[in-house]
């Protein structure tokens, strides 16, 4: 059933959406409202049909079913095109005020004849001045059917008028305004079943939705409204109907409130850690694609709070077959994404999600957040099993980052498009244009014999034999439902390089130079390629998420090279995403026309996103550098968080400021999806700053926390595989790892490498080097009775308040932290 569930949920931000919570929570009669509006048949779709060619509506059943479309999972209907792809030359006939913005999805719709407005008071001044409803349009700028929208309904010249005459326009980009998106969009999910992007939501003047989808095609077709259609009704029922619309927009936005509701009920305690963390692994088992890993057959997500989940109950279950199965779920699924067409073998990183379940032929979109996660999932992987390949494949993705999503100023940015124009020449961008290859350009490229190769094979016959290149293209018809890939090439590493080598008469060590030095042969024919849309814009969340990565892969190879990029990172946040004078963190900040910072006029105030993943970030540079300024400020972030979105009634954190007049909904994500849950990541943070600082506030308030997702852990654990990792957290007790030693002296170096070479999910380590005026010392006064021992660096390995005996020897080291 759970299997069931997962594959059959509508694309949305929440793999279990709030329609299903709120099952029963308003009536039949604002649900059949909502679809007699524009449907007199007052037809449902299925679920399925979120997988459809056209994502799907607030209420019809879509006329183009197609099971290979490039489905989104819980984050996105994102297959992105763009509509910036060449400029024009004669000046836009049409701007409106968007021009003034810095977000690169808000500049996309600059010149469209739309009176668009951004989300502020100027919009929700004039719909309540002119008593007009507000169309609302959100989207990011990676995302396929945000563009397709945009040409087909925003650029029409007929269409624009009619938004502009009759309703305030209000464009958000998501990325920008999470707060507003998780709001509006829990109500499209709750009154129709799902969503996606691009949402739209029609709002009262008092900010009060009452009608809600997703993508709609301009016109009319057969068994579906067009868009205009839907707009001539909504005035229509605005006019004649707006009492019945009103009160059923303003019982439903009731119902998400108490149906959304997330709190510690009096005398709760916390469920149990192991018996939560069994229940999330059975599930993850039960939903398991076994040949090629995964946790569905397709589409198919990199998913790594799942991997993170597996390899962290994998250590405290090693010898049980649930921990054995469980690591082997991981490793599995990471080799294959490594060796499948989502990973990037030209030019590094990872795309978005695969649509087959083989990894390979991906949505080839690249976003930051995804190559953070999977950089720390990846080198969790060579800690566990000291594979180098998942070495090679963390220092991969953190390659592609520093190349192509790196700012000067040390920040980085969101996000490449899939698609992009075949050639200079090029009309119109496609889907995958950048990466894919046809046999012709191939055979060209490597045309060169490889000396000593069996039966005179040229550098081509080996790279098209290892990665699946064929002369009719390798992209089957289902998995390219619009023909952009056709005779194209999706490189997929089909056989081992022993095979590969043996099949060629080759040495391994010849093979893979010959393999190389071909990869960098297409690469700078790739770099002569019209490039894709990047997103340039810079969020503090997914920074942070990127700093850890760098940090935690610095950290376990001992690159000081890695390190110092995170710490750039980390000053890349300190300088242009902290407001110095209200000790607030700002959520983003932009790339000028000059390649300089820039930041908007009202600059847009951190979420708790921002917060809690600066924070670990912080946390994990700290353990990697030991410089303690990093804890301070993660401290002194914390500290904030706290303040600015504490539930003091019913724990756990608020998404955004409760107190925004603005936002309808307090809401608390309860779903680890494509990022992890802010309130999953805090949980560990706050774990991590008790163990580090002495706090115990703080370990309270995890525990707090923690009972409040207790309903949510207990029924549906694998919703919220980072939150489990914190509770099991809480059940086993963290492990301060404390090594006594100058910083700079070898024994110490060797000490610290060691701790670092295992994976040890539930361990904070602190460097104590004597300085009993240290901060640290300060925070932690025990530090002052542990010493070296005979001159030598000394590991202690302590835990609830009590340290083991303290050892001197790496090896013995490794043994007490492996018990």
């Amino acid at each position: 059933m759970l299997r069931l569930l997962w594959t059959r949920s509508p694309s949305s931000s929440r793999r279990f959406g709030p329609s299903r919570l709120l099952s029963g929570a308003f009536s039949r009669k604002d649900r059949a409202r909502t679809r007699t509006l524009f449907n007199r048949q007052g037809s449902e779709p299925t679920p399925t049909q979120h997988f459809d060619s056209y994502p799907r509506l607030l209420n019809f059943r879509s006329s183009q079913h197609s099971s290979s479309f490039r489905a989104p999972e819980a984050a996105c209907f994102s297959m992105a095109s763009g509509s910036d792809g060449q400029e024009s030359l004669s000046p836009p006939k049409h701007t409106n005020r968007l021009r003034k913005e810095r977000s690169p999805y808000l500049l996309q719709h600059a010149h469209n004849p739309v009176d668009w407005f951004p989300w502020g008071q100027e919009a929700f001044d004039k719909a309540k001045s002119e008593d007009k409803p507000i169309f609302l349009s959100v989207g990011y700028s990676t995302c396929h059917w945000c563009h397709v929208m945009e040409r087909e309904s925003f650029e029409d010249e007929e269409i624009g008028k009619i938004l502009s005459d009759n309703f305030v326009c209000i464009k958000v980009d998501r990325e920008e305004r999470p707060d507003v998106d998780k709001v509006y969009m829990t109500f499209v999910q709750a009154t129709s079943g799902g969503g996606g992007w691009p949402m739209s939501v029609w709002l009262t003047p008092s900010l009060r939705p009452f009608i809600g989808g997703t993508y709609f095609p301009p016109r009319d077709s057969s068994r579906r409204p067009g868009f205009k259609t839907i707009l001539l009704r909504i005035m229509e029922q605005w006019q004649n109907n707006r009492e019945a619309l009103e009160s059923s927009g303003e019982r439903v936005v009731e119902a998400l409130r108490k149906g959304t509701s997330i709190s510690a009920s009096p005398g709760e305690s916390l469920p149990s850690g192991p018996d939560v963390a069994n229940r999330c692994f059975q599930q993850l088992a039960h939903s398991y694609e076994e040949e090629y890993g995964g946790f569905r057959d397709a589409p198919k997500f990199p998913t790594p709070v799942n991997l993170l989940f597996l390899m962290s109950f994998w250590t405290v279950n090693r010898s049980s077959a649930e921990g054995a199965e469980a690591l082997q779920m991981a490793l599995h699924t990471l080799r294959m994404m490594a060796l499948g067409g989502i990973h990037d073998h030209v030019a590094q990183g990872f795309h978005r999600y695969s649509t087959d379940s083989s990894w390979h032929v991906p949505h080839f979109e690249k976003m930051l957040y995804d190559q953070a996660q999977l950089a720390v999932a990846y080198i969790t992987a060579y800690q566990v099993s000291g594979e180098r390949l998942f070495a090679d494949v963390a220092l991969d993705v953190l390659q592609y980052v520093s190349r192509d999503l790196s700012h000067k100023s040390g920040g980085f940015y969101s996000a490449e498009d899939a698609d992009s124009l075949p050639t200079p020449e090029s009309a119109e961008k496609r889907e995958g244009a950048f990466c894919v290859w046809t046999a012709g350009e191939v055979r060209d490229l490597l045309s060169e014999t490889v000396e000593g190769a069996t039966g005179g094979a040229t550098q081509a016959d080996i790279f098209m034999h290892h990665y699946g290149v064929k002369d009719q293209g390798n992209v089957e018809p289902e998995q390219d439902p619009h023909g952009e890939l056709q005779g194209q090439n999706v490189l997929i590493v089909r056989y081992s390089v022993e095979l590969t080598a043996a099949r060629f008469g080759l040495s391994v060590d010849r093979l893979t130079e010959v393999l190389a030095s071909a990869r960098a042969k297409l690469a700078e024919v790739r770099r002569e390629r019209p490039p894709p849309h990047l997103d340039s814009k810079m969020l503090a969340s997914w920074n942070g998420l990127m700093l850890s990565g760098f940090a935690r892969v610095g950290a376990v190879l001992g690159d000081k090279a890695l390190l110092q990029r995170a710490e750039q990172a980390a000053q890349f946040l300190q300088e242009h995403l902290w407001d110095k004078e209200g000790q607030r963190i700002l959520h983003s900040c932009y790339r000028g026309d000059d390649m300089e910072m820039e930041q908007t006029a009202s600059p847009i105030a951190g979420f708790l996103d921002d917060y809690a993943f600066v924070v670990c970030g912080l946390l994990d540079l700290f353990e990697a550098t030991q410089t303690v300024q990093w804890l301070k400020w993660a401290e002194d972030l914390q500290n904030m968080q706290d303040q600015l979105f504490w539930d003091a009634q019913g724990s756990g954190y608020f998404s955004s400021d409760p107190s925004d007049p603005t936002l309808l909904l307090s809401l608390k994500q309860d779903q680890d999806g494509a990022e992890p849950s802010a309130n999953s990541v805090s949980a560990m943070n706050l774990q991590r700053l008790s163990h580090l600082t002495g706090k115990q506030e703080w370990m309270q308030r995890s525990e707090q926390l923690l009972t409040a997702f207790s309903d949510r852990l207990t029924k549906v654990p694998i919703a919220l595989p980072d939150m489990v990792r914190g509770l099991m957290a809480h059940h086993y007790t963290l492990k301060q790892i404390i090594i006594c030693g100058q910083p700079d002296a070898e024994d110490t170096a060797s000490l610290m490498a060691c701790v670092n070479s295992l994976f040890l999910p539930y361990k904070v380590l602190i460097l104590a080097d004597g300085n009993t005026e240290d901060y640290l010392y300060q925070k932690l006064p025990v530090l002052s009775s542990l010493v070296q021992q005979e001159g030598k660096a000394t590991a202690y390995v302590c835990q609830d308040f009590a340290c083991a005996l303290p050892v001197t020897c790496p090896q013995e080291l490794r043994r007490l932290l492996l018990e």
